[in-house]
């Protein structure tokens, strides 16, 4: 995180004695990232925050990841995943694997019940929510989430995820941290003047809960000896028994209506609309936005190659004029894999010339190395989609 934070009741200096009332001890925690040289927080607990009671395995249900073979573009209308008033499912243990790789894993939940306590041992998670409300609780605090919310949540941090009614969430779960572009950034992690939002623009969780409960059941996902492994821990005292904490590494929420579009006289590359990065991946996001100006401009995106990442598309509002034609809607997301050109469908070129503004809304994940089918992706992929640009189907 780019700004620090304090909430609750922290001494006036670090690693020294902190006691409540009645003279007892809090215990210090560091949450800190790659191995105390980068940002870190300090969390001051009731209970030893080290204890575990029980443990046993989580299964975490069918995680093969298998190739994009024969290389075709795709289009997973991911509505299709869950029933039409679905109804048991939470946000953690309900989620469909679509896409994934070494760096980053993308799915897709509807959920209508809480969660269980959970950690990814893993890496950042970026929860961004298409439909919706939710309170997502974490050992810092809570942060309020609905539509058009990116929530960033830092590795190991101990959280649930309550919606308010049917929720539906695109998740990026990574291998590494989630954070802004370094581009963005000062030598000192203060957002710049060029870049498109602020920390005026990011919402921080409300403060400590401290809640005193026994037997927590905390949900890990973590490596294991085939790749991804679960393990449920049963805590004796309640994780959120934090009274302060303070530091530069917390869960966030930053809506996509505050991203400030960026826009020129020709057509824009891809990197102008970044919100995140992460190793080996970057999160763009397309917003309603005034369109290209010089008077021979044509707004959609060129035919382009991706010649070194594979591009991924979760279509989640407005009406994107590029893709009309080829099945895609709200709730889709299509895959553009490296080897393949690909750009507007038949007719969709001519019909943006003289346009002024776009009214879409698309989040975009761009990785480095190529993006294995997860079984959400083979469950739901149309079959059809590789075949939309050829003008007499």
């Amino acid at each position: 995180m780019p700004y620090y934070h304090q909430a609750g009741l922290v001494p006036s200096k670090r690693h020294t004695q902190h006691r409540d009332p009645e003279g007892n001890l809090y215990y210090e925690e560091l949450m800190g990232e790659e191995g105390f040289s980068s940002d870190s927080a300090l969390l001051y607990h009731r209970h030893i925050p080290s204890a575990v009671r029980e443990y046993r395995v989580w299964d975490l249900g069918d995680q093969t990841l298998v190739p994009n073979h024969p290389l075709l573009p795709r289009h997973l209308p991911t509505h299709r995943l869950f029933a039409v008033g679905n109804t048991g499912v939470d946000a953690v243990r309900g989620r469909r694997l679509l896409l994934g790789n070494e760096d980053v894993r993308l799915a897709y939940v509807v959920a209508d019940r809480p969660s269980p306590y959970y950690r990814n041992a893993i890496g950042d998670e970026c929860l961004y929510v298409e439909v919706g409300r939710a309170r997502v609780e974490t050992v810092f605090g809570d942060l309020d989430a609905g539509p058009g919310d990116y929530v960033v949540v830092p590795r190991a941090t101990t959280h649930r995820i309550v919606p308010d009614g049917p929720l539906r969430l695109f998740v990026i779960e990574a291998n590494s941290h989630i954070d802004p572009p370094k581009r963005y950034l000062s030598d000192h992690g203060q957002l710049l003047e060029h870049a498109p939002y602020c920390e005026r623009d990011l919402r921080v969780p409300s403060g400590p809960r401290q809640v005193e409960e026994e037997d927590v059941d905390v949900y890990i996902k973590h490596r294991g000896p085939d790749g991804i492994a679960g393990t449920v821990h049963v805590l004796p005292d309640h994780p959120f028994d934090v009274v302060g904490w303070d530091g530069f590494l917390y869960p966030f929420a930053f809506n996509v209506r505050d991203f400030e579009p960026i826009t020129g006289r020709v057509h824009q590359p891809p990197p102008v609309h970044q919100v995140f990065e992460g190793h080996n991946f970057v999160i763009c996001n397309f917003v309603p936005r005034k369109v290209d100006y010089h008077p021979q401009a044509v707004p959609v995106p060129y035919y382009h190659s991706n010649v070194d990442s594979d591009e991924v598309m979760f279509y989640c509002g407005g009406d994107y004029g590029a893709r009309k034609g080829s099945g895609i809607g709200q709730g889709s997301i299509s895959l553009h894999p490296g080897g393949h050109p690909h750009g507007p469908q038949p007719g969709a070129v001519e019909a943006s010339i003289g346009a002024a503004f776009f009214d879409e809304l698309a989040v975009m994940v761009d990785t480095f190395r190529p993006l294995l089918l997860g079984e959400g992706a083979l469950a739901v992929d149309d079959g059809t989609y590789a075949g939309s640009w050829e003008r007499n189907r």
